[in-house]
């Protein structure tokens, strides 16, 4: 009873005092599901902010390979080879002998064109020294005036499909090669008119004589094309080929990968050039040297693509990738290795580059790309 009385009371003392302090609710806890939406919001936000004004102040792109200038070997006589100084993948210098052609068949040429020069010279009894001397000078200035256009003919072809693909050094070292084989060949030739007027008023327009002395120009020079030399320096690819094989005049022989100049094709997003220019710094990673950043600077960029598979002018052909989105057209871009990169020697035709491109003096986003290239050249141990 008495317990009941004393709840009565409690009761009744409550009713009477509303003010009576009720026992705290404990707090709501916090959902962490808004913190770490707004978060991803503003990492996405900062992202995209990046990204836009990273494609223009510091573009960078995957599509890049290494190019560089490849030459066929070729024979322009036809013969047995006697010896060979090369082997697959040998480094070679310009001017090094790679093949010889058997030579006894061209020397003998050589021997009965000077005969029949003598034979011929004798019936106006005329001195023929002179002149077999200075027709096989001038079949020797002809062998080189043929060298040296046929480089040239290379380096207008290289520069005709991609403008920027050859330095202008390189590009005058070939014409003043050419320009001075000519001047060689105008020289050979005065000495020679000198010596046919040497024979006499009769030697030089007897027209024996002159076909004579053609055959010997003819026979010396093709007595120095039996000697197959390299044009520049370079690696050799493509052999298989031994002693005893029969080269025919125009073919192939093997493939001289020159290393004389080695750039790198990037292929850029149409958006990426408009801060871009010639002699931009440029990072790029090869994957065959994982781990390691080098430096360079742009060359030239191209000028125009092809877009159908119709062969218009030789105009380069870019690949894009394909995917739910229109990827931008991409031009080339060439860029210069600097001269000090240490893996010049190791970097193979065709390899794979990651390139960046700084377009100007930009601290921030300077230093996200170059922590950008840093981390896909730590990315190239596992690819």
């Amino acid at each position: 009873m008495e317990t009941e009385n004393e709840t009565n009371k409690e009761t009744q003392e409550t009713v009477e005092n509303p003010k009576a302090e009720t026992p705290p609710t404990p707090p709501e806890k916090k959902s962490p599901i808004k913190f770490i939406t707004r978060l991803v919001l503003i990492i996405s936000f900062l992202f995209f902010v990046w990204y836009i004004l990273s494609e223009r102040h510091t573009p960078y792109t995957d599509q890049a390979r290494i190019k560089g200038l490849v030459t066929p070997i070729t024979t322009r006589v036809s013969g047995n080879i006697t010896d060979i100084r090369i082997q697959l993948h040998s480094k070679v210098k310009a001017g090094d002998t790679l093949f010889q052609i058997d030579r006894v068949p061209y020397e003998i040429a050589v021997l009965k064109a000077e005969a029949n020069i003598d034979n011929t010279t004798q019936s106006v009894a005329a001195s023929t020294s002179s002149v077999k001397s200075a027709a096989g000078r001038l079949g020797v200035a002809k062998a080189q005036l043929d060298r040296a256009q046929r480089n040239w003919d290379r380096v207008e072809r290289v520069m005709k499909e991609n403008a920027g693909a050859l330095s202008e050094t390189d590009k005058d070292q070939s014409e003043t090669a050419l320009l001075t084989a000519t001047e060689q060949v105008a020289s050979a030739e005065a000495n020679l008119d000198r010596a046919k007027q040497s024979l006499g008023d009769s030697g030089p327009e007897n027209p024996k004589i002159r076909a004579a002395l053609k055959d010997l120009e003819k026979a010396q020079l093709d007595l120095a094309f039996t000697t197959i030399i390299a044009s520049t320096d370079g690696v050799i690819e493509s052999f298989d080929i031994d002693l005893g094989y029969f080269a025919s005049t125009g073919q192939p022989l093997t493939t001289l990968v020159s290393t004389s100049d080695i750039w790198i094709q990037a292929d850029m997003k149409e958006n990426n050039l408009s801060l871009m220019k010639v002699g931009d710094p440029v990072k790029f990673t090869f994957d065959i040297d994982p781990g390691e950043i080098y430096e360079g600077t742009i060359r030239s960029m191209g000028y125009g693509v092809a877009t159908d598979k119709s062969s218009k002018g030789g105009l380069p052909s870019i690949s894009n990738k394909t995917g739910w989105l229109r990827d931008p057209q991409r031009f080339p871009v060439i860029i210069n290795l600097n001269k000090n990169t240490k893996t010049t020697k190791q970097i193979r035709l065709g390899g794979q580059v990651d390139v960046v491109v700084y377009t100007g003096e930009n601290s921030i986003l300077n230093s996200f790309a170059s922590f950008r290239i840093w981390l896909n050249s730590k990315l190239s141990y596992v690819r």
